[in-house]
């Protein structure tokens, strides 16, 4: 029923010259955020031990569920694969994905999905044995190498192989979980897919020491937030929550700082922003305390970031290029004024 109404209603809203959203009216309705993530995914998107969601991902989810319905814990996750993330999301079954899938041209234009923004900057990358004694990924020549078949990975690792005038014998697999079971049973020498993915599932290892991602990235892999094409306005909240979380970070403002800042700041934009003075929440047809929640739900990108997939987790993620633009990164909020 969403995806039949929304462009209809968008349109209406639009001749009114008014913000509405049939995915906020349904979620309202709802009264809980569906949002599809990745199945089991350490540091990104895992249950605790009392079955609630924590990860990177499931920050980003809760973050939107506190702008929109006042409480992060307002979130039912939807695990997805990568072959059935996309059907998820233009069914209706969830909301927006979080952070599964690439922003590719295809991805964006002949699926009808709208990429609201980039959450994480990855790239496809490799995994070895430590005691394979290899530094480089030009030294796999010869190598068997675990993949997941019909995605872009397969297409990348046969067009760098053929770059470098290497060869390779490919261990196709239908889904990650087998590629790592076959990598892990020593049927092959190496494991590619994105770098995130590949230092997530190491932290999993019995002796995760034991294996080392190798340097090269050998594609483009922007992660982010995806919502169905035609609701501009669910859009526009989707990606103006994240972007509040990376402003958060710009700004100084931290999930325990935030009622401070709120009754203390002078900053123009951090005022606007938290609702303090003008009416950006009433444009995104939510309440001036939108992203105040949004931020406090689990704190500012740096906070999410180095709770979940930090060089201090099990995950040993370095920020590299989703640093803030001020630090060499590529992170970056448009200002909100």
């Amino acid at each position: 029923m969403i995806k039949s109404l929304t462009p209809l209603i968008s349109a209406m809203c639009l001749m009114a010259g008014i913000a509405c959203s049939a995915t906020l009216d349904e979620v309202k309705a709802r009264g809980v955020l569906t949002c599809g993530v990745s199945i089991g995914l350490t540091g990104f998107a895992v249950p605790d031990a009392d079955g609630v969601y924590q990860g990177f991902d499931a920050a980003i989810c809760k973050a939107v569920a506190a702008a929109v319905l006042g409480d992060g814990a307002k979130v039912r996750y939807v695990p997805t694969t990568m072959t059935d993330a996309f059907a998820a999301l233009t069914s209706g079954r969830v909301d927006l994905l979080a952070r599964n899938v690439s922003w590719t041209f295809l991805h964006d234009a002949d699926l009808s999905l709208d990429f609201v923004a980039v959450s994480y900057y990855d790239g496809q990358g490799f995994m070895v044995k430590k005691d394979l004694g290899v530094s480089s990924a030009r030294e796999l020549d010869g190598a068997r190498i675990c993949l997941q078949t019909g995605t872009s990975t397969e297409a990348n690792l046969t067009d760098y192989f053929k770059a470098n005038s290497i060869k390779y014998s490919p261990v196709l697999v239908a889904e990650e979980a087998e590629a790592q079971s076959q990598f892990l049973g020593g049927t092959c020498d190496a494991m590619t897919t994105d770098v995130s993915v590949l230092a997530a599932l190491r932290a999993t290892f019995l002796r995760p020491d034991d294996y080392v991602i190798l340097p090269e990235i050998i594609s483009k892999e922007p992660l982010g937030p995806v919502v169905r094409h035609g609701d501009n306005a669910w859009g526009d909240i989707v990606r103006w929550t994240y972007f509040a979380l990376l402003a958060a970070e710009e700004k100084g403002i931290t999930q325990d700082n935030i009622d401070e800042v709120a009754m203390a700041t002078k900053d123009p934009e951090v005022r606007r922003m938290l609702g303090l003075q003008g009416d950006m929440g009433l444009m995104l047809g939510l309440d001036p305390d939108w992203a105040k929640r949004a931020i406090a739900a689990s704190g500012n990108y740096a906070e999410i970031f180095e709770s979940n997939i930090g060089i201090t987790t099990p995950v040993k993620l370095a920020r590299g290029l989703n640093a803030l633009w001020t630090q060499g990164g590529l992170q970056y909020a448009p200002p909100f004024r």
